[in-house]
C-alpha cells in the first residue's frame, strides 16, 4: 500500500474526518490515479485511506477513516446500500430521488439520481472512476434495477485528468422519461438535461412555492431563469392566475410549455420569453410592469470561494432588480447554488440588493437543497444550495 504523508499540523481537518486533501499539505508520496493510499501525519499516524488523484489541486479524497477497513469491492457495496437505504427514511414525493450525494454519502466524486426505473450516475473524481464498474454492479444490486446512464460530462472531470463520457453504463432504455412530483409531472431528458437530467434538489422548494401560490392566490408570477418549467408547473398548480416564464435557451423554454401542457393546464395561463434575465427586469422596471411573486433560480455564479466577488455582483444586481418589480405584500424566491457563495453572505446579498433598491421585507424562511442531497456535519461544504423567500414590506 502506497502511503501519503502530510506536512506538520496538516492532519487537523482529517482529524474531524473531513474527506479533503489538498496538494499543500502533502509533505511526500505519489500513487496512481484514483488508487487508494494510506495517509499518515507528518509523525506516521494513520489518518485515512483515500483515493489519489495526480491532477487536482484536492489531490486525494478520504474513502474511510477506520484503519481496519479495506478499500475493496464489498466496501463499495456496504457504502451504497447504506446510502440508498437512508433514502427511504426521508418521505420523498417523487420518483425522481438522489441516492448517492457524493462526499455526504462517503463515496466522494459520485453522484447518483434515480428517475422511475433508471439510474444516472455521474462519477467526478479518480477514485470513484477507478472502480466504477464495482460501483455501477453495487447500484444495480441495492435498488434491483438493470439501467444505468452515465452522465460523466461535468466540468469538473477535466480537473481530475479525466475525460467526459456519457452513454448506458449498464442496460439500455429510454433516455425521455417522466418524473412525478408532488401532484405533477414534469418530463425528463436524462441524457441531454442539465445535471443528470433535472434538478431534483428544488424539490422541496417547488413545493414551498405552490403552497404560497395557493395560499395568496398570486395573479402575476415571474419565473426568471425558468429552465423546463419547474416552478412555473408549481406556480400554475397551485393557482396563480398568470406565470410568465424567462430563460435563454429556445429548447428549454419549449420543454417548459410542454411541461405545462403535461399537467393540463391552461396554456393562456403561461407566457413563454427567450431573452437575457438582466436586460428583461430591467425593461419590466422602465415599463413599470410588477409582479406578485418572483423566482430567481440563477445557473452557478461561482462555483469557488475564489469567484465569489465577482458572483456577488450579479447576485445583487438581479436580486436589486427583483426588489423594484416585486409589488408590495409579493413574495421572493431567490437562491444561489454557488458553493464559493455561503448562506451567511447571500443573505447579506440580498439584504443590500434590497437597500438600494430602496425596499425591505420579512425573511419567511430559508431554503436549501431537499433532504436526499445532505450536508453532514464533517463536510459542511455540501451546502451549495441556499435560498430565501422574502415578503415585500
Amino acid at each position: 500500500m502506497k502511503v501519503i504523508r502530510l506536512r506538520p499540523g496538516k492532519e487537523r481537518s482529517l482529524l474531524r474526518q473531513h474527506p479533503w486533501i489538498f496538494e499543500l499539505a502533502i509533505a511526500r508520496g505519489s500513487a496512481d490515479p484514483g488508487e487508494t493510499v494510506r495517509v499518515e501525519s507528518s509523525e506516521g499516524q494513520f489518518l485515512a485511506w483515500a483515493a489519489f488523484s495526480p491532477s487536482s489541486k484536492i489531490r486525494a479524497r478520504a474513502w474511510s477513516f477506520d484503519e481496519k477497513q479495506r478499500i475493496d469491492a464489498s466496501f463499495f457495496v456496504a457504502t451504497c446500500s447504506n446510502a440508498i437505504r437512508a433514502r427511504g427514511r426521508f418521505g420523498i414525493q417523487s420518483n425522481g430521488v438522489r441516492l448517492i450525494h457524493g462526499e455526504s454519502d462517503g463515496l466522494p466524486g459520485l453522484i447518483v439520481d434515480r428517475y422511475a426505473d433508471t439510474l444516472v450516475a455521474q462519477f467526478t473524481s479518480a477514485g470513484v472512476e477507478r472502480w466504477k464498474d464495482v460501483i455501477a454492479d453495487a447500484l444495480l444490486a441495492a435498488t434491483g434495477l438493470t439501467k444505468l446512464y452515465e452522465r460523466s460530462d461535468a466540468s469538473s472531470r477535466t480537473l481530475e485528468g479525466l475525460a467526459e463520457t456519457t452513454g448506458w453504463l449498464r442496460g439500455e432504455g429510454a433516455v425521455e422519461l417522466l418524473l412525478q412530483e408532488h401532484s405533477w409531472q414534469l418530463a425528463v431528458n436524462i441524457a441531454e438535461g442539465h445535471k443528470t437530467g433535472f434538478y431534483l434538489d428544488q424539490r422541496d422548494s417547488r413545493k414551498r412555492f405552490f403552497d404560497y401560490c395557493q395560499r395568496l392566490r398570486f395573479e402575476r408570477v415571474l419565473n426568471c431563469y425558468c429552465y423546463t418549467g419547474g416552478f412555473t408547473v408549481a406556480g400554475l398548480q397551485g393557482g396563480a392566475a398568470h406565470v410568465t416564464s424567462i430563460d435563454s435557451s429556445g429548447p428549454a423554454l419549449a420543454k417548459a410549455a410542454a411541461n405545462v401542457a403535461l399537467n393540463g393546464l391552461a396554456p393562456e395561463r403561461a407566457s413563454f420569453m427567450d431573452a437575457d434575465v438582466n436586460a428583461s427586469l430591467r425593461q419590466f422596471a422602465e415599463q413599470g410592469r410588477t409582479f406578485d411573486a418572483i423566482v430567481l433560480d440563477p445557473p452557478k455564479f461561482a462555483p469557488t470561494v475564489a469567484h465569489a466577488e465577482r458572483a456577488a455582483r450579479a447576485y445583487k444586481d438581479i436580486n436589486r432588480l427583483a426588489f423594484k418589480i416585486l409589488e408590495p405584500g409579493g413574495v421572493l424566491f431567490t437562491y444561489s447554488c454557488s458553493g464559493g457563495i455561503s448562506a451567511d453572505l447571500f443573505h447579506k446579498i440580498v439584504a443590500s440588493a434590497g437597500c438600494d433598491a430602496g425596499v425591505d421585507g420579512f425573511i419567511h424562511e430559508r431554503m436549501g437543497g431537499a433532504p436526499d442531497h445532505p450536508m453532514t456535519i464533517h463536510f459542511p461544504e455540501g451546502e451549495y444550495l441556499k435560498g430565501l423567500v422574502v415578503m415585500r414590506k
